[in-house]
């Protein structure tokens, strides 16, 4: 193998028309229970001679001639031949991530062309998931946030690949319709070991769970890095530790054994403190579909979930008061009063002097539909004990669906 020689791009272009690339697929593994859930499609020269040239030697001067995406469409192309033939001789619901570089920014018909592509193979889009890199989006983000929409809006998944490599930003991911967030070997380089290691992997699984993304660890080595990774709750582990890029044949092998790498542990041993206070949020936010954090010590609210709750018009953020007003006036007229006395600061602040944990009430509230239904509205006092400020949350749930 090599990637230190130098080529030129027409040796490199000559090379991919002469089919000498081919495509090597690294499994991606459910992280607990070490079943395939996928594959990335990478790019390996075959040389005439036999020799392995490595992405190293071709992928930069193919990225600063602009002939990056000759190799693009190409592995896009054999991907879809390769599913073309599983798919014809049974079931194959394995889907593949392609990488496409961000000149294709520049391709008119690139969304035409992706979709006429699998098309004609009678490719489920589902089955091919396109991977931006984060610094695609940070380089050229107004262009890629519009052709990922427009990606998107065809049925084809959308990975951002390499996120935390340097160039991280959180607006990217906020603002991207993206549905796999695969995390960067770099951020594992200290083997889950180091604690702000620990703890900026922790945030980055959190946010993205929450923004309901499929995570993807890449890079994983070594059982230390995918014990932590699975307390974390990351869904999907690639990685050397399992099994490294290979041709076509052998991949197909694995696929058809599906073998287990390791007995699957019990879900409940391998839980750490983060990971199922993860599950508990998700299993209150299915009882409670609006959630809001309120500190009434500072007047302020912040709404945390709001998921098919009856009436989505509530602001997300703000003065507290300005909540209790705006929720009173969505109440059936002979609840507004008692809902508003109900959450009176002042209330509620001698509420929390005597002693008491929540505050309860029942009112019937306008739906965005147009009709009344009771809702259930609890405010929980809680404790921060790094501030005196009085903390409330509250859980509301309909009670009529």
């Amino acid at each position: 193998m090599t990637e230190k020689a130098t080529f030129s791009v027409q040796e490199i272009l000559d090379a991919i028309r002469n089919k000498e690339f081919r495509v090597y697929y690294q499994p991606q593994y459910d992280a607990l229970t070490n079943q395939i859930r996928g594959a990335e499609a990478l790019a390996r020269w075959i040389r005439p001679d036999g020799t392995i040239v490595m992405p190293g030697a071709f992928i930069p001067p193919l990225e600063k001639s602009d002939q990056i995406v000759e190799l693009d469409w190409y592995m896009y192309r054999e991907v879809c031949a390769f599913l073309k033939r599983e798919r014809e001789r049974g079931d194959w619901e394995i889907p593949i991530s392609i990488n496409f570089s961000r000149r294709h920014v520049f391709e008119e018909n690139f969304v035409t062309t992706l979709c006429a592509i699998a098309d004609a193979c009678k490719i489920p889009r589902r089955l091919l998931v396109v991977e931006i890199t984060e610094s695609a989006l940070v380089e050229c983000e107004e262009s890629v946030l519009r052709l990922v929409e427009s990606v998107r809006a065809e049925g084809f998944p959308i990975a951002i690949d390499d996120f935390g490599c340097g160039l991280s930003s959180l607006s990217f991911v906020k603002d991207v319709s993206s549905d796999i967030l695969k995390i960067d070997k770099s951020l594992l380089s200290h083997n889950c070991e180091d604690e702000k290691e620990r703890i900026v992997l922790e945030s980055m699984f959190t946010f993205a769970h929450r923004l309901k993304m499929l995570t993807v660890a890449e890079g994983v080595e070594t059982r230390e890095q995918l014990g932590f990774l699975r307390t974390c709750g990351c869904n999907v582990i690639q990685g050397y530790l399992f099994a490294k890029p290979m041709p076509e044949e052998d991949f197909l092998t694995l696929c058809k054994e599906m073998p287990i790498a390791e007995k699957a542990e019990d879900i409940l041993t391998i839980q750490s403190a983060a990971s199922a206070m993860r599950l508990l949020t998700d299993a209150i936010f299915l009882c409670y579909p609006l959630v809001i954090f309120s500190n009434l010590s500072r007047n302020s609210f912040y709404m945390m979930a709001y998921e098919n709750f009856s009436a989505r018009s509530c602001p997300s953020t703000g003065v507290y008061e300005e909540l209790i007003a705006h929720g009173a006036a969505t109440m059936h007229p002979e609840d507004r009063e008692l809902f508003r006395e109900t959450f009176r600061i002042d209330k509620q602040m001698e509420a929390y002097r005597r002693g008491e944990k929540v505050i309860r009430v029942v009112t019937r509230q306008l739906g965005d539909d147009g009709v009344y239904r009771r809702a259930e509205t609890s405010n929980y006092f809680v404790k921060n004990p790094s501030s005196d400020d009085v903390l409330v949350i509250s859980l509301c749930k309909n009670l009529d669906d």
